[in-house]
């Protein structure tokens, strides 16, 4: 299979090498001196249960446009910012069209995907996240990541709706994915699990970066804690503007999942670290909007997402 990994992070990075290692050829888009170490010294990921220290083939978007067509490669991992998909879209739009490529979102929020179907259409947009992995750049060429890091993908939004990619490819790309050693489940209703993370996301992605606390500090605070879970409830209030419905169910398992991961930087945090900008838009973002909508107030939402936008 060939693989275009557009965003060389920590997870496009990490999930690149599982796949590289697995016999699969993948390109990774990346920029600036990231790329340049890539391409001096290779590509190092470090996790667990994967050390990769290997050459590969790391390109630019000039040479992506001038030397590939987007028919040679059987799928598009998309793992940039929420805030950059836009724009990579719309550099590429031409370079997209007469494909049928399908585009695979591994990205934090619920906006991405809509994006990718205004470009190329809901038959080639597949919603994805990536679930219990924390993954960033140490140094340039070199990536760090933890967790189980399993991915959940389907059909957009679901598999009910007109004009979606085919299933029988979802599933065939999950199998190469699960032979590749990345746990890997299909979903019938991708937007239903992208609106789940969401509820972790919103819980303690922005308090992370207010505090600087990581997660497992967040969740066993007597006063974080509770505010936490005050922020995925805030989630769960607004999902119905996107046809989702998140129950206290929900919430709870999604909170749980968090408490007892493993203790780790959130990539907000890690942004605000390294002084790059926030996701905010993707993640606070989205719920706010979707509460102005339906005429509704958040104030933990609205607090958190004040203070860093003025801090």
């Amino acid at each position: 299979m060939n693989v275009l990994i557009i965003g060389a992070g920590g997870i496009g990075c990490y999930y690149g090498a599982k796949l590289q290692l697995n016999g699969h050829s993948v390109s990774y888009l990346a920029r600036g001196e990231h790329l340049k170490a890539i391409r001096k010294k290779g590509l190092k990921v470090t996790h667990e249960d994967l050390s990769f220290h290997e050459q590969v083939e790391a390109i630019d978007i000039h040479y992506l446009l001038q030397n590939k067509s987007c028919d040679q490669f059987d799928i598009i991992l998309l793992t940039v910012k929420s805030g950059s998909t836009a724009d990579v879209l719309k550099d590429l739009e031409d370079w997209l069209k007469d494909s049928e490529t399908p585009i695979l979102s591994l990205q934090n929020g619920v906006d991405n995907e809509l994006l990718i179907a205004q470009y190329v259409g809901s038959q080639r947009t597949i919603g994805g996240l990536a679930v219990r992995i924390g993954g960033h750049i140490t140094q340039p060429g070199e990536v760090e990541a933890k967790g189980p890091a399993q991915i959940i993908f389907g059909s957009w939004p679901n598999h009910k709706s007109e004009s979606i990619f085919y299933t029988t490819a979802i599933e065939s790309f999950a199998k190469t994915f699960n032979e590749a050693g990345i746990p890997t489940q299909v979903s019938s209703d991708i937007r239903y699990e992208l609106w789940r993370k969401l509820l972790i996301n919103n819980g303690v992605n922005p308090l992370s970066a207010l505090t600087g606390l990581d997660t497992r500090s967040l969740t066993s605070h007597s006063v974080f804690s509770k505010n936490v879970y005050r922020m995925m409830q805030e989630v769960a209030s607004v999902a119905h503007a996107d046809h989702v419905t998140l129950s206290k169910q929900d919430v709870d398992e999604m909170f749980e999942l968090i408490s007892t991961f493993d203790a780790i930087k959130t990539s907000m945090l890690i942004d605000k670290e390294k002084g790059r900008p926030l996701e905010l838009d993707g993640i606070t973002g989205a719920v706010l909007k979707r509460a102005a909508q339906i005429g509704i107030e958040l104030p933990v939402s609205e607090l958190v997402n004040s203070l860093l936008q003025n801090k």
